[in-house]
């Protein structure tokens, strides 16, 4: 029961990361784009993702993910919507496919919820067992399959 249970979390999990990105993997663009630190709106210094489109407009996404460094001039691949280029992200296994939120959330929620079904199995109420022991006891008629 519990590789059926672990195989069956990792498939849901992966058809959500799958379908939940944003910006979203099967329309969105890639291109490459380059590392500057630059000041947010709390004068702190980030590194954030440059690039542009056409050599025209300029864009730029964060690119502050959590156990991800990054240095100047770096040279990274961004993903991208054609109609909403300002928010982009960088396509990487650790930032993009998987965040440190949504993976700690999972961890969580998958032992929280294992621990609550092992608990119900293994401590059934005298009513259930009582239940159990009836039908198991219950003569059984056989029937004939085709009348």
């Amino acid at each position: 029961m519990i590789k059926f249970l672990f195989i069956f979390f990792i498939i849901i999990f992966g058809l959500y990361v799958l379908f939940s990105r944003k910006p979203d993997f099967f329309d969105g663009e890639t291109t490459t784009a380059t590392i500057h630190f630059l000041k947010d709106s709390t004068q702190k210094v980030q590194p954030y993702a440059v690039f542009s489109l056409d050599g025209k407009d300029t864009f730029r996404a964060k690119a502050n993910y959590l156990f991800r460094s990054f240095q100047e001039h770096e040279k990274v691949t961004v993903i991208y919507e054609n109609s909403n280029p300002q928010n982009a992200a960088v396509y990487s296994w650790w930032g993009y496919w998987i965040s440190w939120k949504e993976l700690l959330a999972c961890i969580i929620g998958y032992f929280v919820l294992f621990q609550a079904a092992k608990s119900i199995v293994n401590n059934p109420s005298p009513e259930a067992v009582k239940e159990l022991e009836d039908y198991a006891n219950k003569p059984k008629i056989r029937q004939r399959r085709y009348k």
